[in-house]
């Protein structure tokens, strides 16, 4: 509350002018059902009549409480509300904010607020009491009994602003409300968030499995709201619906309504960098084993091997401090050596070690040893790794274990997200095939390929094999429309395009150019003077590549569309292989639904 009005209001008389009649006005926020765009619901707010500025309700309801009468401000704010709406006779149900707080006090009587209703004409029916909460509810089941007066009489319950504030699964499961109004913080950029994206659809296996209607509020952003209607949540509320206004309205907002008769299917949100993995770190890999002191001998070192037969390598530690690591079988070669017992038996064991092992602390991620996999010292495959906590030796790891479990995650990783260019791997791309088929409206599939790519990457190698798939990913992004067009790296050099985009075929003719103008710069002066670069074919015979382009070989379906996402993807390919062949840079393969098998 604004200091001026504190100064001008005493408390006492500025709550005794709020509980007159007339001190407050009725607004109504209407609820749209997104199926069928009927407005099924308002939320009725009231708005304070008797103040100047920026004095609001929420302002009036902080001096209630601190001055103990928020159930008689709430109470009054109800009549106001559900009698206004009594007298204009406003369509469907009507949403009416009840705090927690004041009904858990005791001072808020359920026979009180059926009192209202019945003053206004209402049939309680027709009404849902949204509890809301600016504290914490410390016992959700005894709010939950005293709700139950409020149903028996036909009255239903929402929960108000979950996500945000203190609404949590225990009031959910304990309440069991007819409708949950998911917060604005999670509507708010769920078009852009793969995190809210998550959460939204937790919520709507939880709903689902509860029986509890789910409404999206705060919607202000044409593309949260496609996204909302994608994932199946009946209902939506907020100012791109339609705002606040002393009448309650029939129909949502033009703007709403064409978006939500536009037939597209929303490209949702992945997230932006690697996929998110459960914590996996050296320690996870870790053997415990002894280690030995660099006074001890080689011949020290070599009865340790024999009595722990399992033991690969042995760390030399000095001072707690690893030092060197001694492998097993190459001290077993040296020592089969003529003479070598005698020279190096009684020599300290430092004779025969690596002194520049792999040495990793025990919380390093193991995705994070990706670099060392690509290093030119390999030594780690025969020699494992030392584990150490704090700079101390710990233990040993073997490379064929690290080797492994990398391998596994970034297997795991690709089937989600390509770790080179962070888009969608496979099975989002093949998602969002399924759900463009269950949209049952035209689109395009395009395979995207470069032409002698393994020569240019065998040439140059592998990093700058990398930038020309990077430059690619990018070209590809700059060209599709985000809100309509998916894009996924199935591997290597291989993208699928998913386009919603009606001039789809010249965007991809721009990214081919733009690709065209600019893969050059990554060739030396030599081989783009010849056009081309020598290497080898697949049979390992000396050949002549061009330089490479890019190629695309598309499939646009009409409705009625295949059931089936396979077919789909090897036709597209096909299209791609018969651009190859011809030099072309865009094959179309326009193929009707009933001719794919």
């Amino acid at each position: 509350m604004s200091a001026n009005l504190a100064y001008h209001y005493a408390p006492k008389a500025m709550l005794e002018r709020a509980l007159a009649a007339g001190s407050l006005n009725a607004v109504f926020q209407p609820v749209v059902r997104l199926d069928t765009l009927e407005v099924v619901a308002h939320e009725g707010l009231s708005r304070c009549a008797f103040m100047p500025g920026n004095f609001s309700i929420l302002d009036l309801l902080d001096l209630a409480r601190m001055e103990g009468r928020l159930a008689e401000v709430e109470l009054h704010a109800a009549r106001t509300v559900c009698g206004t709406f009594g007298r204009v006779g406003g369509p469907g149900r009507l949403l009416v904010n009840l705090s927690a707080h004041a009904i858990l006090n005791d001072v808020l009587r359920p026979d009180e607020v059926l009192a209202a209703l019945d003053a206004s004409g209402l049939d309680p029916a027709r009404v849902t009491i949204e509890v809301t909460e600016r504290d914490v509810v410390e016992n959700p089941a005894r709010l939950a009994h005293a709700l139950g007066y409020l149903r028996a009489h036909g009255v239903r319950i929402a929960l108000d602003d979950f996500g945000n504030g203190h609404s949590n699964f225990e009031m959910w499961n304990e309440i069991h409300p007819d409708v949950v109004k998911i917060d604005r913080y999670l509507v708010h950029g769920l078009s852009r968030s793969a995190g809210r994206l998550a959460i939204v659809r937790s919520l709507c296996q939880v709903a689902e499995t509860l029986g509890t209607d789910l409404v999206g509020e705060g919607v202000e952003d044409p593309a949260d709201l496609r996204v909302l209607r994608d994932l199946g949540i009946p209902y939506a509320q907020g100012f791109l619906i339609g705002r606040p206004a002393p009448d309650p309205v029939n129909e949502a907002s033009a703007e709403a309504r064409q978006l939500l008769r536009a037939p597209a299917v929303s490209v949702l949100p992945r997230p932006r960098g690697p996929v998110t993995q459960r914590p996996t770190q050296v320690s996870h890999l870790l053997i415990e084993a002894p280690a030995v002191d660099p006074r001890q001998t080689n011949e020290e070192v070599m009865a340790l091997f024999i009595g722990h037969p399992d033991l690969h390598a042995v760390a030399v530690v000095r001072d707690g401090q690893p030092i060197g690591l001694v492998n097993r079988r190459l001290m077993n070669e040296r020592m089969a050596q003529p003479f070598a017992r005698e020279l190096l038996a009684r020599k300290s064991c430092t004779a025969l070690m690596n002194g520049a092992p792999l040495v990793c602390d025990e919380h390093r991620s193991l995705e994070s040893l990706s670099d060392v996999l690509r290093g030119e010292d390999q030594r780690y495959l025969a020699d494992g790794f030392i584990v150490t906590r704090g700079g101390l030796y710990l233990g040993l790891g073997t490379g064929e274990a690290l080797v492994r479990r990398v391998s596994e995650l970034r297997i795991e990783a690709a089937r989600h997200a390509n770790p080179l260019t962070f888009l969608p791997g496979n099975i989002p791309t093949t998602e969002h095939l399924e759900r463009l088929l269950d949209g049952g409206e035209r689109f395009a599939v395009v395979h995207v390929d470069l032409t002698d790519f393994k020569p240019f990457n065998d040439h140059y190698g592998y990093s700058h094999g990398d930038e020309m798939i990077r430059l690619l990913s990018g070209l590809l992004s700059e060209h599709v429309d985000p809100a309509l067009d998916f894009i996924g790296h199935i591997g290597g050099d291989d993208f699928v395009v998913l386009f919603q985009s009606t001039d789809w075929e010249a965007r991809c003719q721009r990214t081919i150019d733009a690709f065209n103008a600019r893969s050059p710069q990554l060739f030396d002066a030599v081989d783009l003077a010849h056009g081309g670069l020598s290497g080898k074919d697949r049979r390992g015979e000396p050949q002549f590549f061009p330089c490479t382009t890019v190629v695309m070989g598309a499939v646009e379906l009409t409705p009625p569309l295949p059931q089936r996402a396979p077919p789909i993807a090897t036709l597209a390919a096909r299209a791609k292989r018969h651009a190859k062949r011809a030099g072309m840079g865009l094959h179309v393969f326009a193929r009707a639904a009933t001719s794919i098998a």
